[in-house]
Formats: structure tokens, C-alpha cells, sequence
């Protein structure tokens, strides 16, 4: 079976799900068995809020341990048998992605197989024969190759938790010279908000609070904090869009194609005004995971696709 698992820094995204990327570890079986994998004789409840920021991923387990939920929850969902084989089709970034694949393909991997834990008090036992990887983004447009029709050049805009990856592509080619990522993901959109309604109105609303208001849906809260935390979506959009000219993209003269857990936010926020040449978004944030697992399957010959 091939599992599509995109693992981004707010949330870890496969074909059916998409979860937050915080895991919270207990010593000893918690309240409750929803989310909870049980892995070295520990528990961790999986989709608690975020973890801290790392630089680079594999410099702990818990990835790894998202990525054993990930599966149990695809595994779950498919009606497979809980001990089978699977092969993990997952993104890397095209920036780095000469100089991560090695070690990210390993660390999915682990040498020891099968393996062998409990998610939602469910036993699994799986062996990851492979780990096969694909740039982030450029993925996701196999599942909408109409976006690239009749378009020359296409500005590919990656909207995560932490980054923002761009690469143009010419003639549905990626141009890896044209490769850039910020630092200016929805993270730092969030916590700017956060804080500013803390300065302005002196309270202290929650990441599920903002993400919904800046998503345009319904939500009990204080007028002037909703007011506020709108106002800091358009300045985040602003920001967004300055950098990216800043960074090579002319923005009024090529398409761009938005997608990512931010795609909805900037699509929502971006004004006539802009004169932006066209915006297409796509708006799920599990398209990188089914785009990872669809290549995979035409790679495979679809044998196995699950």
C-alpha cells in the first residue's frame, strides 16, 4: 500500500487526513486513547496543538512518530489489514532537497523492520519496504495539471506553517534556479495576530480562534479582537506578496498558483488592488499528500496504491 504523508511544520497532511503536527509524550497511558500511538513502551498523544520549531525535523523522533499515526490513520481509514507492508510517498522542499533526501529517506526508514506499535489501542505491526521523495508543491499540481495549460511561466506558491516555498515553472518545467523559501509561513501570521490583539484588547485568544476568523468562518469573540485579527491577515497578505517581488517574482506579470494550509488565507485577502496577474488556489491542505501518492502509483504502475 502507498501512504502519501506530507509533513509540515503545523500539521501532518495524508490522503484522507489532515492533523495538527504537536504530539504531547506521557509516561503512562493518558485520559484517553483517541490519537494516543504507543511506541518503546510510551505514550503519545498525537495532534495536541505544535511542537517548537526545528530547523531541521529529524532532529528528534517525534516526526517519526507523526508519521507511525499518519499511517495507523490511513490504515484505519482504507480498511487494511493492521500488519501489512506500505511504501511512504512524502515531499521534501526542491531547495533542499538534494541535501535532505538521504537523510530524511533514512530517518523515515528506520533499519530495523518491521515495525511494531499501538495507535487508539489498536496493535500494527508494518514494514516500510521504501520511502520515495518529491519536491513539495510541484506534487500537488499532478492531481491540477489544467493550472499549467496554456501557461508559459506559473509562479508555484507553497503557503505552510513555517515556509513559503516559491519555484517558478517554465513550460511546466520547474526552473530550480528560481527556488526560494521564506521564513513567512502561517506561524508567524498567527502569533503576530495573537499578539496584537493581546496588546490592543487584552485578551488572549487561542490558534483555533485565529485560524477561524482569518478563514472567514464563524466564530463567538470579542468584535474588536475579530477586527484585529482580520486586519493583521491583509498586513500578513501584504507582507507575503512584498517579499516574493523581493525575491525575483514579478507577481503582475506571471499566474500564481497558491496552495498549502495558508492558501485560503492570502487567496481571501488579496485585493484588486494588488493587480496581481492571476491567482488560481488550491484550497485543501492534503493536495502535496495526494500528489506525492499519485506519482508514486503511476511510478508503480498503480499496483499497491491502496
Amino acid at each position: 500500500m502507498n501512504i502519501g504523508i506530507d509533513h509540515g511544520y503545523y500539521a501532518i497532511k495524508t490522503r484522507h487526513f489532515s492533523f495538527p503536527a504537536g504530539i504531547t509524550a506521557y509516561s503512562h497511558e493518558p485520559y484517553t486513547l483517541q490519537n494516543t500511538l504507543e511506541y518503546g513502551g510510551k505514550f503519545f498523544v498525537c495532534g495536541t496543538g505544535r511542537q517548537p520549531i526545528l530547523r531541521n525535523k529529524m532532529e528528534n523522533e517525534n516526526y517519526y512518530l507523526l508519521t507511525l499515526a499518519a499511517i495507523a490513520k490511513e490504515i484505519q481509514q482504507r480498511g487494511a489489514k493492521t500488519e501489512c507492508s506500505v511504501t511512504i510517498a512524502a515531499g521534501l522542499p526542491l531547495a533542499g532537497f538534494g541535501r535532505e533526501k538521504k537523510s530524511f529517506r533514512e530517518y523515515l526508514r528506520p533499519s530495523s523492520q518491521p515495525v511494531s506499535f499501538q495507535f487508539e489501542g489498536i496493535p500494527y505491526k508494518v514494514t516500510v519496504e521504501d520511502v520515495k521523495l518529491f519536491p513539495q508543491g510541484y506534487s500537488a499540481l499532478m492531481i491540477h495539471p489544467e493550472l499549467l495549460q496554456n501557461e508559459p511561466s506559473v509562479l508555484l506558491m507553497d503557503i505552510g506553517g513555517w515556509t513559503v516555498d516559491l519555484m517558478r515553472l517554465d513550460n511546466n518545467v520547474p526552473n530550480a534556479a528560481t527556488c526560494r523559501s521564506l521564513e513567512l509561513g502561517m506561524i508567524r501570521c498567527i502569533d503576530e495576530a495573537k499578539e496584537q490583539v493581546r496588546r490592543d484588547v487584552g485578551l488572549s485568544v487561542t490558534d483555533a480562534q485565529v485560524e477561524r476568523v482569518l478563514a472567514g468562518k464563524p466564530c463567538s469573540m470579542d468584535e474588536d479582537a475579530r477586527s484585529i485579527i482580520q486586519k493583521q491577515g491583509r498586513l500578513y497578505t501584504e507582507r507575503l506578496l512584498s517579499a516574493a517581488m523581493e525575491a525575483g517574482f514579478d507577481l503582475k506579470a506571471i499566474p500564481v498558483v497558491m496552495l498549502g494550509g495558508g492558501a485560503a488565507v492570502v487567496k481571501r485577502n488579496v485585493s484588486e488592488q494588488d493587480g496581481l496577474c492571476r491567482v488560481f488556489a488550491l484550497l485543501d491542505d492534503r493536495v502535496n499528500a495526494e500528489g506525492f501518492e499519485r506519482i508514486l502509483g503511476r511510478l508503480s504502475g498503480g499496483v499497491g496504491k491502496g
